[in-house]
């Protein structure tokens, strides 16, 4: 019952987090970056939680989190803001992240707070939106930036150890520092792109990323498994 499937958001898992939801396993919905494919995701749990429903599963027992990726978005943004050189640019610096995540956090109240979940409701959890990748890249930043300033009812915040130690010792929960800030969000990235910087290309250049990542660690894992059952052959073990 504690466990969760991780299940990336490529355009090959959205099915994939449908099916797997609808058999009851729960799942950890990762690697987001964009808000048109969080939405999707979405989607494709409530799509799940109906199939759960049609088959007469306890839809009390069905989890979900959706993972957003939070810092590799500043990483990638900045370095393209920094390229580009001018002070409206490196005014946006630091920005993008916090943006995005809390546009998602936008998203998400606005599907769970709709219709469609209305009809599930009754015992079917909300998929909690997870934020993920939350150590600051640049040493500039704050810390615990990416903490402070995703807080928000109903979220989970995956934090690095070193992050987790420094929230503890100084961080800042001032209570709620998402949903009064859509405006400032929406402005924040369309000054990104008008600085040039595609959001679109950027989001999908890492989720490209992160796949690689995945398939990368998984072959390392494929590679280990097999070392140790031939040495289980050689050794007789």
């Amino acid at each position: 019952p504690n466990v969760m499937i991780k299940i990336p958001a490529t355009r090959a898992g959205l099915p994939a987090i449908t099916e797997v939801i609808g058999l009851g396993v729960s799942v950890n919905v990762t690697l987001i970056f964009s808000l048109e494919r969080y939405r999707e995701v979405m989607d494709a749990y409530l799509a799940g939680l109906e199939k759960a429903r049609a088959a007469g599963l306890d839809l009390s027992t069905i989890h979900s989190v959706a993972s957003f990726f939070v810092s590799r978005v500043d990483s990638e943004i900045d370095k393209r803001l920094a390229k580009t050189g001018t002070d409206e640019a490196l005014a946006l610096k630091g920005r993008a992240a916090l943006a995005n995540a809390r546009l998602a956090y936008e998203a998400y109240e606005d599907v769970f707070g709709g219709a469609r979940w209305t009809a599930l409701c009754g015992s079917a959890n909300r998929q909690r939106p997870l934020w993920a990748s939350t150590g600051v890249k640049d040493p500039a930043y704050k810390d615990t930036l990416y903490v402070d300033e995703l807080v928000a009812p109903g979220t989970v915040n995956t934090m690095p150890e070193a992050t987790l130690d420094a929230t503890a010792d100084h961080g800042e929960i001032r209570g709620d520092t998402v949903t009064g800030g859509y405006a400032q969000a929406r402005a924040d990235l369309d000054a990104v792109e008008k600085q040039g910087i595609s959001y679109d290309e950027v989001v999908r250049q890492l989720e490209d990323e992160g796949v690689a990542k995945f398939e990368a660690a998984w072959g390392e894992l494929l590679d280990a498994v097999a070392v140790s059952l031939s040495r289980k052959g050689v050794d007789g073990e």
